[in-house]
């Protein structure tokens, strides 16, 4: 039986959280850790204050990328309730990025269960507004101290928690996007289906590159022929068609977002025709000439769902829905962000609640 240490640090005086908010900016007093290592597995299951980490210079991970992380959210109901959004399928695609990168699998309803413990003590620094969330970030990485290119023996799991704001302070704005070309973040067969720094590394010039342009995001054509749009740097991407909403396959280039999932269950649930499927760049410029693109938006644990008010493609600007939010984007966001905040019933069971009391031992 895994059995969770403690060792917590008492707090004093009222947790006062600075405004706006931001992301990712502030982190909570508590971090859950564990270890592991090829004869022992994982071990040293503890929840311990959050403090900086001393590695060696030659950590493998710093130097051959061999890591990976998630991101979540824990909500505050309307009834002063958590509860935690579809957390098992988060450490199930965790389990899929460590496939993929030689790392060993965690158990889900363990991770789980000390995931509930963690924001259960730190409950407290759930913000109360609405639009904000506590942001949940799992990782792992390699700890051997060795200079070669192979996987790593002993490994860190740690679970930080960070308080965020709405991501748009100023409500559901439509948000610019440049389709780039110059560059690929991921190729099909490669690590786009991980959730692994690296990716991450790949899009930052694009990146800043749109935003000296204006654009907020970028979204990225296929690393192969770079005829098919896959997704944009922190969120999986959807057209409304005229006869269809439709969403690029996952094709091995693209993450398999948990929001995603969850817009494609509630889009059939309300019997609309939803298409996972190749979406070329020339379809959508095409159709978007003829007046049959009705709607752009984004899917993610950030923002939940991010209308998209403009695409370009170089010197083209296209401009969705006069610049306006869509109104299928809006109803799924206030579906979703109804369901965590508890003012709509959650029909699928997808919120987990957290225990409000943890036993420490």
């Amino acid at each position: 039986m895994n059995t969770i240490k403690y060792e917590i640090k008492t707090r004093t005086g009222e947790i006062r959280l600075p405004e706006p908010l931001g992301f990712g900016q502030i982190f909570t007093d508590h971090v859950f850790e564990m270890d592991y290592n090829p004869s022992k597995g994982w071990q040293n299951f503890i929840i311990k204050p959050l403090s900086e980490m001393s590695v060696h210079p030659a950590t493998m991970f710093i130097h051959y990328g061999q890591a990976l992380f998630e991101g979540m959210k824990a909500f505050r109901h309307k009834n002063n309730d958590v509860v935690l959004f579809r957390p098992d399928k988060h450490f199930v695609r965790l389990n899929n990025s460590a496939r993929r990168l030689c790392m060993p699998e965690v158990d889900v309803n363990f991770v789980t269960e000390a995931l509930k413990e963690l924001v259960s003590i730190e409950k407290e620094w759930i913000p109360r507004k609405e639009g904000e969330a506590l942001y949940i970030r799992p990782f792992m990485f390699g700890l051997d101290p060795v200079l070669g290119v192979k996987p790593a023996q002993s490994y860190k799991f740690i679970i930080l928690l960070s308080p965020v704001g709405a991501y748009y302070p100023e409500g559901f704005k439509p948000v610019k996007i440049l389709v780039q070309d110059d560059y690929v973040r991921a190729v099909r067969k490669g690590m786009g289906e991980c959730k692994t720094p690296g990716n991450y590394a790949a899009s930052l010039l694009a990146s800043e590159m749109a935003r000296k342009q204006g654009y907020t995001q970028v979204l990225w054509l296929d690393g192969v022929e770079q005829k098919y749009i896959e997704e944009v740097g922190t969120m999986n991407i959807f057209i409304t068609f005229k006869d269809e909403v439709a969403t690029p396959k996952l094709t091995g280039g693209i993450l398999p977002g948990i929001t995603r999932m969850s817009v494609l269950h509630i889009l059939k649930d309300w019997g609309m025709n939803v298409t996972e499927r190749l979406i070329s760049l020339d379809e959508l410029v095409t159709r978007f000439d003829k007046g049959e693109v009705e709607g752009v938006f984004g899917t993610g644990t950030a923002a939940i769902i991010s209308s998209v008010g403009e695409l370009k493609y170089k010197d083209r600007q296209m401009i969705i829905n006069k610049g306006e939010p869509g109104q299928l984007a809006h109803k799924l966001f206030d579906t979703l962000t109804g369901m965590h905040s508890g003012k709509i019933t959650d029909p699928y069971g997808w919120l987990v609640p957290v225990q409000q009391e943890v036993a420490v031992s």
